[in-house]
């Protein structure tokens, strides 16, 4: 059973456990056949629990849009959650605002004790792209300021947090300035935005980035549609991608599909450790005819090679 909603697509998600339950939180908005892209504007966060990744009970909406005015209140959109060092959860998750049309991305911190109810933290935005290292809004060159799905981990070895980003670097061909930002922080409201972890590797983004360890390696996954493609010899597919390092920050290698299909029908793979290996889930993007099908994916087994090599055993075409 996927979780899907009636009268509303679902896309980009992230994912937590605990206490023996999976908490999902996903983008959601209403349908809207004849123009698709509008959902991206109405996008809110939903929240759904699993015993088991496949049946879900929806829990409602959290982190609703801000006051007319404010940084994030147009949409909220694509985040993550970790445990809180002093108790609770935090998540952070990208905002955009009406007073620019929804064309800057800015991340702002949310705070739980139950992953349920959340509260904006005060300092909000906590994150905002940085012209030393990253392109700002130039609709000449690019149609928004890349700035968002920020995933966080805190690395085992000194407690740092850092934030892996979409965003663009401001050098170099506009068609392939994705790169995936980084910012750092020992508290999780003061960052430091840092240079990108990857150097542009043909995408115009690389979007929804998620960073995990596995089997002692750090891996990196993104997705980009293939019109956001100009990579050399990469096949014309829209998907998940993935790379590996020996450290958190990288160097990570050649950039690999984990799944690409020319029909588009997959998008915003993530990786799940479970107590019976990994998985993936993703988002069913379109379907045969081309239309939004717009819900989850059951998990699908992953395998991990000795190299650190993500194989996708079974991707459930539609």
């Amino acid at each position: 059973m996927t979780l899907r909603l009636p009268d509303r697509w679902v896309w980009d998600f992230w994912l937590v456990r605990h206490q023996g339950l999976w908490h999902v939180y996903l983008l959601h908005a209403p349908q809207t056949p004849d123009d698709p892209d509008a959902r991206h504007f109405s996008a809110r966060i939903g929240h759904a629990i699993s015993a088991d990744l496949s049946s879900w009970e929806m829990q409602g909406a959290v982190l609703p849009v801000g006051p007319a005015g404010d940084w994030d209140d147009l949409a909220t959109w694509t985040g993550s959650v970790i445990a809180h060092p002093d108790g609770g959860w935090a998540m952070l998750y990208t905002g955009v605002s009406s007073r620019e049309s929804g064309l800057v991305q800015r991340i702002g911190l949310a705070l739980s004790p139950d992953l349920h109810t959340w509260s904006k933290h005060p300092a909000n935005p906590v994150i905002e792209a940085d012209a030393r290292w990253y392109e700002m809004l130039d609709t000449e060159i690019w149609f928004d300021q890349a700035w968002r799905d920020p995933w966080v981990v805190q690395d085992p070895a000194t407690g740092l947090f850092h934030a892996f980003i979409t965003a663009r670097t401001q050098h170099g061909d506009p068609a392939r300035r994705g790169v995936i930002g980084h910012a750092t922080s020992t508290d999780l409201v003061t960052w430091d935005v840092e240079g990108p972890i990857s150097a542009p590797a043909g995408f115009g983004y690389m979007e929804i980035p998620q960073v995990f360890n596995a089997a002692g390696r750090w891996h990196v996954l993104f997705s980009a549609p293939a019109w956001a493609q100009q990579a050399r010899n990469r096949p014309n597919c829209t998907g998940t991608f993935h790379a590996v390092a020996d450290e958190l920050t990288g160097p990570y290698n050649e950039v690999e599909p984990l799944f690409c299909d020319p029909k588009e029908s997959l998008y915003g793979g993530k990786i799940v450790e479970t107590g019976d290996g990994l998985v993936c889930l993703a988002f069913r993007y379109l379907d045969s005819a081309g239309d939004i099908v717009g819900e989850l994916t059951d998990p699908m087994p992953v395998d991990l090679a000795a190299d650190g090599t993500l194989t996708l055993v079974e991707s459930h075409p539609d």
